[in-house]
């Protein structure tokens, strides 16, 4: 089979591999499609938020089949179509499944049937690589205590988190505002059914939230970008009891913020990694409520060209969600 691995920092290359066996619990996968997520960067560049270790193959945003079962394994069988969470139990040790052990980035791999989730008829193979990054904005959240049409909630930042994430307050029925500076991010926002999209390099942004919300600001507040800019301004956008979930990765950055306004405006602030115990919840949301994620999947590469693939993903003024295809899609 065909398979990426980072060699090294910053060391990607398309390999010959064979195909994995599997135990009596196991099941072999065949997967279909893959998406490239920051995360996936910052494994490359030589980092990630626990110690990680060359080579190994990255991917945990998958969807795949079910190609065979370990006689030991109940609940599933042949053909099944699967997702799998990431933060993963083996005897041995807890680990990220793309990170500290080898991920989706290849034509089959083997997993634990306690990881598997079925995606229902209604959910496709492009859909089903979006579920991973889906359940992260949904748990961010749900957290916070979840959203409703009475509210409005303000997405600082468009990449895939923070479309997911507009995607699922959108889902709740919330009036929803995406903040980034990209054009394309912010189109396919408002594709996705946000209700505004602003551009924070052309004027203040909180002023034109406090403009479109009559002077109320957010309930909700979800920083998905990251970035010194984004996180410096979350708070601005939160209203009196506001709720602010930060989900963007920043890794050892620091810059100054008015913390002063969480007391001010008596604000619920808290961090949110990953999406323990919502992915059964989280497939129900987008069977029932039929959201379209399909706008944020901006660009295709066969496994073959994932090389390529990442290189363009790299360019934020590009793309958004580079997604990778097997030949068995």
């Amino acid at each position: 089979m065909r398979a990426l691995v980072f060699e090294a920092p910053d060391k990607p290359v398309i390999v010959d591999a064979p195909v994995p066996g599997i135990k009596d619990t196991e099941v072999l996968i065949r997967s279909r499609t893959i998406g490239i997520c920051h995360s996936d960067y910052e494994l490359l560049a030589g980092r990630y938020i626990i110690p990680i270790s060359y080579p190994v193959t990255p991917g945990h945003e998958w969807c795949g089949e079910i190609v065979e079962v370990g006689k030991s394994v109940k609940g599933f069988q042949r053909g099944d179509r699967v997702v799998g969470e990431c933060v993963v139990r083996t005897p041995e040790r807890l680990h990220h499944f793309g990170f500290s052990m080898d991920g989706a980035d290849r034509e089959y791999f083997n997993v634990n049937p306690e990881w598997l989730h079925k995606l229902p008829d209604t959910v496709d193979d492009a859909k089903g690589s979006l579920i991973e990054p889906f359940t992260c904005g949904f748990h961010a959240i749900q957290r916070l205590g979840g959203t409703n049409a009475s509210e409005t909630v303000v997405v600082s930042g468009g990449g895939t988190i923070g479309l997911v994430s507009a995607a699922a307050a959108i889902g709740m029925g919330a009036n929803t505002i995406v903040v980034d500076p990209i054009p394309r991010r912010r189109q396919i926002a408002l594709k996705l059914g946000a209700t505004y999209a602003i551009d924070p390099s052309n004027g203040d942004a909180a002023a034109q939230i406090k403009d479109l919300t009559y002077g109320k600001m957010a309930d909700l507040v979800v920083e998905a970008a990251g970035h010194d800019e984004s996180l410096a301004s979350v708070l601005d956008y939160a209203g009196q009891d506001g709720r602010v979930a930060m989900v963007g990765i920043s890794i050892n950055r620091k810059f100054p913020v008015g913390l002063g306004q969480i007391m001010m405006k008596n604000l619920t602030v808290k961090g949110s990694i990953g999406s323990p115990g919502v992915w059964p919840a989280a497939i129900r949301f987008l069977e029932r409520t039929k959201l379209d994620l399909s706008p944020i999947q901006t660009h295709r590469f066969p496994l073959e060209q994932a090389v390529e693939a990442f290189a363009l993903g790299a360019d934020a003024t590009k793309c958004i969600k580079v997604t990778l295809t097997t030949g068995a899609h």
